[in-house]
């Protein structure tokens, strides 16, 4: 009568206990896997959540813009407001505030022509390197300029006084020219090519350690490149719209064919006229005017 608490019985029970717990610590361990299957959503943990960061940094989006800021001062490192700063090519453009200070936004990553100009002083020009997703801080100081502006005359046709003295030169003969109509006619891609054309002159792409562009040289100075591909030509001065740019520079920095309204090459220093004079115009001189001024 007293079966129910027999050893046997209790021991039965036992078995039946720990049997059940078994099937449920089994249950609770492929459950996951049978949520997989399912196709159910698990919970992210804490590593996930890292890992899934750094595959968004894998694949985070390339040409990224930067930010150019910087100042204008004059020699005695005071604020110039009012100064025209140009990022030649890209069409970027602002005039420095009060305190001297400018500011560029989104600039695509490369190398650029910048070009600082403001009246009563003489411009300065200066090659920069934009990284991407970064800010150039840039600093310029302008001499103050003794030359006074000439009278501005307007005719039937809206000529700027640049390119009216461009015209007194090219009637002169002194020099070879490349008038908007034939920028126009021809329509090359680059400014450079028109240079190609020109005689006494050699255009060519150059790569050493110091320097990695395309760049005008005078034949009349040295014979060319030697057998170890060392520049023997003498390289010309770049001005753009009046502004003397850095030497040896890359012509590939210059505004694009559309935005020119002409070109002057004067291959040797004998020919070239007294107001682009310099310390050393040895090895001749490229003039580039745009159409809208720099």
């Amino acid at each position: 009568m007293h079966r129910a608490n027999s050893p046997l019985t209790r021991d039965a029970r036992r078995r039946r206990t720990v049997l059940a717990l078994l099937r449920a610590g089994v249950a609770a361990l492929l459950m996951p896997l049978i949520s997989l299957d399912a196709g159910a959503q698990v919970r992210p943990t804490i590593g996930d959540r890292a890992a899934a960061g750094k595959a968004r940094e894998i694949v985070r989006p390339i040409g990224q813009l930067a930010v150019i800021d910087g100042i204008v001062t004059d020699t005695l490192l005071r604020p110039l407001g009012s100064a025209d700063v140009s990022v030649v090519g890209i069409g970027a453009r602002v005039v420095t505030s009060e305190n001297g200070r400018f500011r560029m936004l989104q600039v695509p990553a490369g190398q650029y022509l910048l070009v600082v100009r403001r009246i009563g002083y003489a411009p300065t020009s200066g090659i920069i390197q934009v990284p991407e997703a970064d800010t150039v801080r840039l600093s310029y100081t302008l001499v103050r300029s003794d030359r006074m502006l000439d009278t501005v005359r307007v005719k039937e046709r809206r000529v700027t006084m640049r390119m009216l003295d461009f015209e007194v030169r090219r009637k002169q003969g002194q020099g070879q020219f490349i008038t908007l109509e034939e920028i126009e006619r021809r329509g090359s891609l680059q400014t450079s090519d028109y240079m190609r054309s020109m005689r006494g002159v050699e255009v060519s792409r150059v790569t050493t350690q110091a320097f990695a562009g395309t760049q005008v040289y005078s034949r009349r100075e040295g014979g060319g490149f030697d057998a170890g591909g060392q520049q023997q030509y003498c390289a010309m001065q770049v001005v753009l719209d009046g502004i003397i740019l850095p030497r040896n520079f890359d012509l590939d920095l210059l505004p694009p064919p559309k935005q020119i309204a002409g070109i002057e090459v004067y291959t040797g220093a004998a020919t070239i006229p007294p107001q682009f004079g310099g310390p050393d115009r040895r090895c001749g001189l490229v003039a580039v005017w745009t159409r809208d001024g720099y």
